[in-house]
């Protein structure tokens, strides 16, 4: 059985920045970092400015606290059920309203300290992002069908918010989840912030790789359940549509979104963004259901490359499939993390990171929209001459 070892975390799973100090994460770059562009690291005071959903929806966000009671936490069996902390985009009947927060300040400072930024990395700038979300504001009328999207190991849901944002913004529902103890900081309610003892497990011991991915398949089913069921936690669940379900993830919250199509047919389509695949497909594959991978344009992700989880995974990928490659890029580039590189003055791959913004947010929509809308493939039909650094691969 592959083991969850710190350096498969490093190498494989954690979106993490490619610091100039140093951090295990920098192995995940494929490119040499570039350092042209922003300011020296530690002197910004500035906060920065996610980049405009390209919707025509404004857009509503939400934080709900889940905890289920009815499983004991793998990573520490004391706490009181697992708890999982949910922000839900949506598009909204007006624009307007107060900010939503990007992130707490403690959760900015631990994850600066767990990925040895130091001053790089000044928390309450981090914390400050502007966001595009108005916070508690009421959706828009109509149904819509719902995204779940799942983070990198040991970072946060609001890690992919630009990209939540802009799901949210073109007439989804996104409900971005946080697993608890899997991510260097998350905040809850009270001001508790748990901190990373799956970390702690790998630095030990490691730790076969599927229990993370099984565990945020659980985490996801009990989502769903809290959104679509009897009676949901979100007072405007009705907006949702439990006919059109499907998933993205990055890094290991990437192969959690084909783990979770196996374990729950409710999870219409899925979609893998750099991230290595943990436990094969049952012998019935994916029982037709679509998924995307989008990945590195290095020796990692090609056909035939270091990850050779790509290449076993994709024979049992029995429906829509698509194999597509991001020339340029780095392992962080699916997140909000080029962005926040380039504000910093950190180093950052080769690709810009409004080109990886654009690329992420293209091919992610591209796919819900084909299978969760009826829509044509769009960007997914093919290389077009507007996305040159796309690469698609049919082994």
């Amino acid at each position: 059985m592959k083991r969850l070892t710190r350096a498969a975390a490093a190498a494989v799973l954690a979106c993490a920045l490619a610091l100039s100090a140093g951090t295990a994460a920098t192995a995940t770059a494929p490119t040499a970092p570039r350092t042209d562009a922003g300011p020296s690291a530690g002197a910004v005071s500035a906060p920065l400015a996610l980049p405009a959903p390209s919707g025509p929806h404004p857009v509503g966000s939400t934080v709900l606290p889940l905890v289920d009671r009815s499983r004991t936490d793998p990573w520490v069996p004391t706490a009181d059920g697992r708890r999982l902390m949910v922000t839900l985009h949506y598009p909204a009947a007006r624009p307007g309203g107060p900010r939503a927060p990007y992130a707490t300040r403690e959760e900015t400072r631990r994850l600066a300290e767990g990925l040895g930024a130091g001053t790089a990395l000044p928390a309450d700038v981090l914390a400050a992002t502007r966001t595009h979300s108005g916070r508690d504001v009421r959706p828009a009328p109509g149904r819509r069908p719902l995204v779940l999207l799942s983070p990198g190991f040991s970072v946060s849901r609001w890690t992919l918010t630009h990209l939540a944002e802009d799901l949210a913004s073109r007439g989804y529902v996104v409900a971005s989840v946080d697993h608890a103890y899997e991510s260097y900081g998350i905040t809850l309610p009270g001001g508790e912030t748990l901190g990373c003892a799956a970390c702690a497990a790998l630095d030990e011991e490691g730790v076969p790789g599927s229990v993370v991915t099984l565990t945020r398949a659980a985490d996801m089913r009990f989502v769903l359940d809290r959104l679509t069921g009897p009676a949901p936690a979100w007072r405007h669940a009705r907006v949702i549509d439990a006919r059109r379900i499907g998933m993205a993830g990055h890094s290991i919250g990437g192969a959690s979104a084909a783990t979770t199509m196996v374990a729950d047919r409710r999870v219409d389509a899925g979609v893998n963004m750099d991230g290595a695949f943990w436990e094969d497909l049952p012998a019935e594959g994916l029982r037709g259901r679509p998924f995307l991978m989008l990945g590195t344009h290095d020796e990692t992700h090609l056909p035939g490359g270091l990850d050779t989880t790509w290449d076993r995974i994709w024979p049992g990928l029995d429906g829509w499939r698509r194999w597509v490659t991001i020339a340029g890029s780095g392992h962080s580039t699916f997140s909000d993390f080029p962005l926040v590189e380039r504000h910093f003055g950190l180093p950052h791959p080769e690709l810009a990171p409004e080109r990886a913004v654009l690329l992420t947010r293209a091919y992610v929509a591209a796919f819900f929209d084909r299978h969760l809308r009826g829509a044509p493939d769009g960007p997914l039909a093919g290389p077009t001459q507007d996305r040159p650094e796309a690469h698609f691969h049919t082994p």
